[in-house]
């Protein structure tokens, strides 16, 4: 029998952002976007909220959250079912699009996609705050994100401290030379049977992904795009870390993705996350992309620093992890729904 859909309690909206950070960026991609917004149901205009910003992994979208498929509860219907039996307070929820031509941003600012963590940061949180009636502090606002959501939390809590004090990375990218560097292979091996990078993206372009290999090509040229843009270079402005005839890494390029690594990044930054209030991390025991060693590097090093952090490995894999936020969000509302 298929998911018998409730009708939601709250409301959701999409009001639209003309982004000025976003304006003339090098792919084309609008500056004009939706900001998915859940109000809860005693939401009147008069009582404040604090505010849980979900991030949707790569190649999702916010409009993902929404989730109209049969078997399986959306976002929203989920966060209800917990509101019903009292595990998670009211709050509001909001998912930003962030979306790219190449299937996502990483949540990051680079001169090959867009500003994007400046975009969330600097146009979006205000303008949520402005237009709903938000707890409008640091400490009343978490993050949390699956896949390159987890990673974009990540990246928030040790670049932009000052937005959120809560995080929570499912499976978040992490541990690059573990979780990144395997899949240099396939990728290789795709890109040159189409004739090279730009040849992909033409096929690319009138078909979309074919198969598992074009999948892990496109999204090895999106987060080229994110970690080594190279913006005076040809068309995608974005340098490949490995060599296409022999898959090995090209050690200048390598390098410039490493830096991007969350672990990478808190190894070099020592007074990084410490101001967190509370950190959630997980990913499945069996994620084919050894995504549960990278929570368990970012775990060892926060609990060195004194942040409170809950780490879990559940049974499964990367996909078909929607279920965790039951988990999460209870967690991470209970420590924002205090300030």
């Amino acid at each position: 029998m298929c998911y018998r859909r409730p009708m939601l309690r709250g409301r959701v909206e999409l009001p639209i952002l003309e982004s000025r950070l976003l304006a003339g960026n090098v792919l084309g991609d609008p500056a004009e976007r939706e900001v998915l917004v859940y109000l809860p149901p005693s939401y009147d205009g008069t009582k404040r909220f604090p505010v849980l910003w979900v991030l949707p992994p790569y190649a999702a979208g916010h409009r993902s959250m929404l989730n109209y498929k049969c078997w399986e509860p959306g976002l929203f219907e989920r966060y209800e079912a917990l509101l019903s039996t009292g595990a998670a307070a009211e709050a509001i929820l909001v998912s930003p699009d962030c979306m790219t031509r190449w299937g996502g941003s990483q949540f990051l600012d680079s001169a090959a996609t867009g500003p994007y963590q400046r975009y969330l940061v600097e146009e979006v949180l205000p303008f949520v705050d402005a237009r709903y009636r938000t707890i409008p502090e640091r400490e009343a606002r978490a993050v949390v994100g699956r896949s390159s959501g987890g990673f974009g939390a990540l990246r928030l809590a040790i670049d932009r401290p000052e937005a959120f004090a809560v995080y929570g990375s499912h499976a978040g990218d992490a541990a690059f030379e573990a979780s990144i560097r395997p899949s240099f292979t396939s990728a290789a091996i795709t890109l040159q049977l189409a004739g090279g990078v730009a040849a992909f993206l033409e096929r690319f372009a009138e078909k979309g992904p074919r198969s598992g290999g074009d999948f892990e090509a496109i999204m090895t040229i999106a987060t080229a795009a994110c970690y080594a843009p190279e913006p005076d270079a040809p068309f995608p402005h974005a340098a490949l870390p490995f060599d296409l005839e022999t898959a090995l890494p090209v050690p200048a390029v390598w390098e410039r993705w490493l830096a991007h690594d969350p672990v990478v990044r808190l190894d070099a930054q020592p007074e990084a996350m410490r101001d967190a209030a509370y950190v959630f991390l997980d990913a499945g025991d069996r994620d084919e992309h050894g995504l549960q060693i990278g929570a368990r590097m970012v775990r060892d090093r926060l609990a060195a620093r004194g942040v409170r952090v809950t780490h879990e490995e559940f049974p499964g894999g990367h996909r078909g992890t929607a279920w965790r936020y039951d988990v999460s969000i209870p967690l991470l509302l209970a420590e924002v729904a205090r300030a």
